[in-house]
């Protein structure tokens, strides 16, 4: 099995984790948000914003989980091309997970959720 550099490897456990956790607090403000203020034209946009940036994430997890999947098959090495791949995402990760985290901070603190 071809593995992953430790560094490189760190990177995309870490990246999923906040990923999960962008997809957790963004579904739990969603529902917060709905329990309390209900499905309104005012938190309509509010509710779609939270929805929008937990489907946001999920592709990108699903997309390192599978360059993981991708390397533990392939033999001898890593091809080129993948990593090539894997690091462009990683990049393309780290710009978008701070948008994600700040969507719903504004949400949460636009409605003083907790």
């Amino acid at each position: 099995m071809a593995k992953f550099p430790n560094e490189l490897a760190e990177i995309i456990w870490n990246l999923k984790r906040q990923l999960l956790e962008i997809v957790d607090a963004a579904t739990a403000a969603e529902l917060t948000l709905f329990e309390l203020f209900g499905e309104t034209s005012d938190t309509m946009p509010f509710l779609d914003e939270l929805k929008s940036v937990a489907e946001r994430a999920v592709p990108w997890f699903s997309r390192l989980s599978n360059f993981q999947l991708r390397i533990a098959e392939s033999q001898p090495t890593i091809p080129a091309d993948m990593l090539n791949l894997v690091n462009q995402s990683i990049e393309r990760i780290q710009m978008e997970i701070p948008a994600m985290e700040r969507s719903i901070q504004e949400v949460k603190t636009e409605w003083n959720l907790p």
